[in-house]
C-alpha cells in the first residue's frame, strides 16, 4: 500500500530494502481517531519496574522536561518511507530520569487508546533518537498523527511509534502488542526487513 508521490530509492543508504520515498504523510491506524476536545483531560501513566511511578498532565509533558527537535526518516511496514520529518517533544532518556528505571526492566510495552499496545526493548526506547513527540512541522500533532502524543522510534518500522499514547508500562520480559500478536515482528527493524514474525 503506497500513497502520493514516490520515487525508488533503494541504493540510498537513507532507505531500507524494498522501500519507496513519499512525499505525503499517510495516515494509517487500527480503529478510530480519538479527538480529545478538553487536553486538560489527558494523561499520560509511567508504571511498571520503575522506582517512581507516574501519571503526567500534557501541560508538565511540555514543562517539566528538555524540549528537543529532531530530524529523521521514517520507515512504515507497508513499504513507504518519508525523509527528514522534523518532531518536537521529550526524549525518551530524559523522561526515565524523573521515574528511575529498575535494573531488570527489560522491555518496555507502550499503550495507546482503545487498548492498542506495542512493545520495545529497553535499549530501543531508549535510543538518541527516540522521542515522545507533541508536534510535527513546528505544529501540534493532528489527531490522525497521535495528537496529542506519540512515539517516533525512527530506527523501527513505524507501527512502533504508537500514536496516541496514553501508558509506558516497563517489564522483565517481552509482551508482544497488537499487531506483534497478529504476525508482526517482535523487534521491527527496517534495515533487516523484520516484518513479519517469520523474517
Amino acid at each position: 500500500m503506497y500513497f502520493g508521490k514516490k520515487r525508488k530509492m533503494n541504493s540510498s543508504d537513507r532507505v531500507p530494502p524494498n522501500q519507496n520515498v513519499t512525499t505525503t504523510f499517510p495516515v494509517l491506524h487500527s480503529g478510530s481517531v480519538p479527538y480529545y476536545e478538553d487536553s486538560s483531560k489527558w494523561n499520560l501513566q509511567i508504571y511498571g519496574l520503575v522506582e517512581n511511578p507516574k501519571l503526567y498532565s500534557l501541560e508538565e509533558i511540555l514543562t517539566i522536561f528538555p524540549q528537543v527537535e529532531l530530524s529523521n526518516d521514517i520507515h512504515c511496514v507497508t513499504g513507504w518511507s518519508k525523509l527528514d520529518t522534523s518532531w518536537k517533544g521529550v526524549r525518551t532518556r530524559d523522561l526515565v530520569k524523573d521515574v528511575s528505571i529498575q535494573s531488570h526492566a527489560k522491555h518496555v510495552v507502550l499503550h495507546a487508546e482503545e487498548g492498542w499496545t506495542t512493545n520495545l526493548t529497553i535499549e530501543d526506547f531508549l535510543k538518541e533518537t527516540s522521542l515522545l513527540a507533541h508536534s510535527y512541522n513546528n505544529d501540534p500533532l493532528t489527531p490522525e498523527h497521535g495528537y496529542p502524543l506519540r512515539g517516533v522510534f525512527p530506527h523501527l518500522y513505524f507501527w512502533k511509534s504508537a500514536k496516541w499514547l496514553r501508558g509506558i508500562q516497563f517489564t522483565e520480559q517481552g509482551h508482544p502488542g497488537f499487531w506483534e500478536r497478529n504476525g508482526y515482528h517482535m523487534k521491527g527493524d527496517p534495515w533487516l526487513e523484520q516484518r513479519y514474525s517469520f523474517d
